[in-house]
């Protein structure tokens, strides 16, 4: 059972207005392409196939609403970095960042990181887009880190962002850090989560 329990797919948006109401509060999810970014959202709402997941970089084309309540949402962000997406199609998506961006019902943002990786000039152009909104570092796929590399990556991370944001281990195979993720998306978008 989901602790967010009114999961359901809500639109896709290509253009500026095609967003929902600005009403209520919603969060994003950003990360570069194959970081883990819909997998993260499907252990998060604990549901198997909410988000679509691929080997392939740069599936998600669209920004991609799902309802986790009334007036409560959250937004897939298309992945960023090495996916074989047109500069044309790049480009097509500034618009609707900055819509994103604009909106008084962005609640926070979700950056997803590979561990392995390390914040990298994608993720820190997101960072900076993102300031005065509240953002939380995924760092993704840590089970294939030993303990070690985890704190290590965790470190890095935390200095990297320079009280800009906060950081954590996750791992949507092993469960790691999925509670804690869970509650910041509850704190996020008022909402508290059931057991």
């Amino acid at each position: 059972m989901s602790r967010f329990h009114e999961v359901r797919f809500l639109t896709s948006v290509a253009t500026p207005g095609q967003f929902p109401p600005d009403t209520g509060a919603e969060v994003a999810f950003a990360g570069r392409s194959n970081a883990g970014k819909s997998s993260a959202i499907n252990a998060i709402t604990q549901r198997r196939d909410l988000a679509r997941t691929s080997k392939t970089p740069g599936r998600t084309r669209l920004l991609n609403y799902f309802a986790l309540a009334s007036a409560r949402r959250l937004v897939d962000l298309p992945g960023y970095g090495y996916a074989s997406v047109s500069a044309a199609e790049r480009e097509s998506w500034l618009p609707l960042l900055d819509e994103l961006r604009s909106r008084a019902s962005l609640k926070g943002v979700f950056v997803v990181v590979d561990s392995r990786r390390g914040l990298g000039e994608g993720d820190e152009a997101l960072i900076e887009w993102s300031q005065g909104t509240p953002l939380h570092v995924l760092l993704s796929k840590a089970d294939k880190l030993n303990r070690s590399q985890a704190a290590a990556a965790l470190r890095d991370a935390s200095a990297a962002l320079a009280g800009c944001g906060t950081a954590q281990l996750f791992s949507s195979r092993a469960g790691t850090g999925v509670s804690e993720a869970q509650e910041v998306l509850a704190a996020w978008l008022g909402t508290a989560p059931g057991p």
